[in-house]
């Protein structure tokens, strides 16, 4: 489930649509949250998809550790990739603010960390980075998490819009990274590591 101050808009012509803040979100607020109404897909199932649903998946879903499709339900799908990404993945089924996100600016993911299966060169933004990689998250998930890292202690001094759909079991686990009686999590166990199916 997205943050519910954001929208769907159309950016442009190049880009197609992409999710916006509809108002200020601070660093540290979860942005998404892995949900029930979220679809889950193996590669056995994507392969008994007609190919029409298999271009859906490829296009909108991004792949778990485990190699599965999920697909979400609402506008999350819609979250387009930057090399300054302003939200990153934790390796708790849900996405944190990196820093602030202002009114008007979207939300966006670095899909290096989303488990694609082929590389493929977006948007030139100017970084040193041009193409995003299946196997970025072996490469960048220490640069990531630090960035998590400054974010994560955070969580539990903001209004969180999505706090009802994290359960009791992921808040334990917030809370215990933020007194220090457990180390956070890599975004490298996010990294899918069984062989390409598809």
């Amino acid at each position: 489930m997205i943050h519910p101050h954001t929208e769907l808009r159309f950016i442009s012509d190049e880009i197609g649509f992409g999710v916006v803040a509809t108002k200020f979100i601070p660093k540290g607020t979860i942005t998404w949250v892995l949900d029930k109404f979220d679809r889950e897909f193996t590669p056995i199932a994507f392969l008994e998809f007609d190919k029409p649903y298999q271009d859906i998946l490829d296009f909108y879903a991004y792949r778990n550790a485990s190699g599965n499709y999920i697909l979400c339900w609402d506008h999350a799908r819609f979250v387009n990739h930057s090399f300054n990404s302003n939200c990153l993945t934790t390796a708790y089924d849900f996405e944190i603010a990196i820093r602030d996100i202002q009114p008007d600016e979207q939300l966006t993911d670095d899909y290096g960390y989303l488990n694609i299966e082929v590389p493929f060169k977006p948007i030139d933004e100017g970084t040193r980075r041009r193409i995003v990689y299946p196997d970025d998250t072996l490469r960048y998930h220490k640069v990531w998490d630090k960035k998590i890292a400054s974010a994560f202690p955070l969580i539990d001094q903001l209004d969180q819009p999505l706090s009802n759909v994290i359960s009791k079991e992921t808040w334990d686990v917030i809370r215990d990274v933020n007194e220090g009686s457990r180390v956070l999590d890599s975004i490298i166990n996010t990294y899918c590591y069984t062989e390409q199916i598809v």
